[in-house]
């Protein structure tokens, strides 16, 4: 493996690049035609256009990426997250034109992908899971009303090919149910091709605790310790910390080992997340799960381990990663990861595009990392997801970590369009989250004194 092209966009490319080079790895960037000035774009040692803006005539389009491939004689692609990084067609279009795919296998990728066959694998591999229903295909919804009944409301109706918050929507009593199926079956058609959808007990005051693992393909495991995803609006993480709040070390042992043993029943290979629910009053925790490629908020993982996740990536795709032990594997200090979003709190956190006029970032050092795919004067446009960067810090103890993270917060400064800056400091500052009261509602029980002025 000699050059590596990187099917994404924005800080996750910029990301991949970082650690391509510290292997001597040379690298290939795509871009649209709205990213043909991007950050990415500049850092890479080749770049090559593959479509205009919307995301489903580029970034979306396998044939653009692997001739970008062909054409630029890359021999490996990595696909970052979103996009194309869990689509098992495009990892077998990849390994079948003779190329290096950074990821797990296609066939794990596809069982994984599918919400329901990865519930099956999770009850045959012994790993709790949340009560659900089979799935429901569209126009074919005989025993849905029976089913939820089962389950008990409130519940979630939720898409079999979804993903990161998306195609998931909450129902309280059975007078919505049928309406928000047809409605959450019509946006799974649209966003991922498949409108199957499935019932699953929603837990109302919940916790998202996930395990970062690494299988070698082997039926060989080993976790990287978990990170607390609980702070969410619309379903999708903001805040991250490691390690979990308020869990015991047998709590979180067991998740460990759930994780693992889930891993190696797959022969997973790579880096992936083993993601559960857990019920933050009794403290009972749910196979949620699995996301086969590399998380968003993996810096903090990074960060408490001292490991580099996308180079131990690179490294055992090339086959240079000598198999780990768990024993070699430490966690120490704490770590956290604010997303920062172009969008408007105040208006449901709608997106907000726009130039970016003035872009100062908070000063890196050894308590704050910054991971930004954007620079002053880059604009922030409406055909991708709206993150604009992610501060990571890191402490001795939670209190110092989240005081690293206020600090560097205001300092970030951005003008051109509306951010959730604010709204973060507000977060980190709420006497329940300093008091480790988190869970998913957090953000809605909390509204009236995040949102709005101060």
């Amino acid at each position: 493996m000699k050059k590596v092209l990187i099917a994404n966009r924005g800080e996750i490319a910029c990301r991949v690049i970082k650690s391509c080079r510290k292997l001597d790895l040379k690298t290939v960037a795509v871009y649209s035609d709205a990213d043909k000035d991007a950050q990415h774009v500049q850092m890479a040692d080749e770049s090559f256009h593959i479509g205009p803006g919307p995301a489903k005539k580029s970034y979306l389009v396998m044939e653009n990426i692997l001739a970008a491939a062909q054409k630029t004689s890359a021999d490996a692609i990595h696909p970052g997250y979103g996009f194309l990084a869990e689509n098992a067609d495009f990892a077998e279009r990849v390994i079948a034109a003779s190329m290096i795919w950074i990821g797990p296998s296609p066939e794990t990728i596809a069982e994984m992908g599918d919400k329901q066959r990865a519930r099956q694998i999770a009850i045959q591999a012994k790993v709790p899971v949340v009560p659900g229903s089979e799935r429901f295909l569209v126009g074919q919804l005989d025993g849905l009303s029976d089913q939820a009944q089962r389950i008990g409301y409130p519940l979630l109706v939720k898409a079999s090919a979804g993903g990161g918050g998306i195609g998931m929507r909450q129902v309280d009593s059975p007078g919505s149910l049928l309406e928000t199926v047809n409605i959450t079956q019509e946006l799974a058609e649209k966003a991922f091709g498949d409108g199957t959808i499935y019932l699953e007990k929603l837990i109302p005051k919940a916790r998202h605790i996930e395990m970062q693992v690494f299988g070698f393909g082997n039926g060989k495991a080993v976790h990287l310790y978990e990170r607390d995803c609980s702070i969410q609006r619309r379903f999708q993480k903001i805040i991250e910390e490691t390690p979990a709040v308020q869990l015991s070390n047998d709590v979180r042992n067991k998740i460990a080992a759930d994780a693992v043993n889930l891993t190696c029943k797959v022969n997973y290979s790579g880096a992936g997340t083993v993601e559960f629910i857990m019920d933050a009053e009794t403290l009972d925790y749910y196979f949620l799960e699995m996301n086969t490629r590399i998380q968003v908020e993996h810096p903090i993982t990074e960060m408490c381990t001292g490991l580099d996740l996308v180079g131990m990536q690179l490294d055992f795709a090339r086959g240079h990663l000598a198999e780990i032990n768990q024993s070699q594997i430490t966690h120490r200090q704490y770590s956290m990861e604010c997303r920062i979003y172009a969008e408007n709190p105040n208006i449901n956190f709608v997106p907000s595009p726009g130039k970016l006029t003035r872009f100062k970032l908070p000063q890196q050092n050894e308590g704050i990392r910054i991971d930004c795919g954007f620079r002053e004067g880059d604009e922030i446009t409406y055909f991708y997801d709206p993150m604009i960067a992610k501060v990571i810090s890191i402490g001795h103890n939670r209190e110092e970590m989240v005081e690293k993270m206020v600090k560097a917060l205001k300092t970030f400064e951005v003008e051109g369009v509306f951010t959730n800056i604010d709204f973060l400091i507000k977060v980190l500052d709420h006497p329940a989250y300093r008091a480790q009261d988190i869970h998913t509602s957090f953000i809605d029980q909390h509204k009236s004194s995040l949102i709005g002025n101060s």
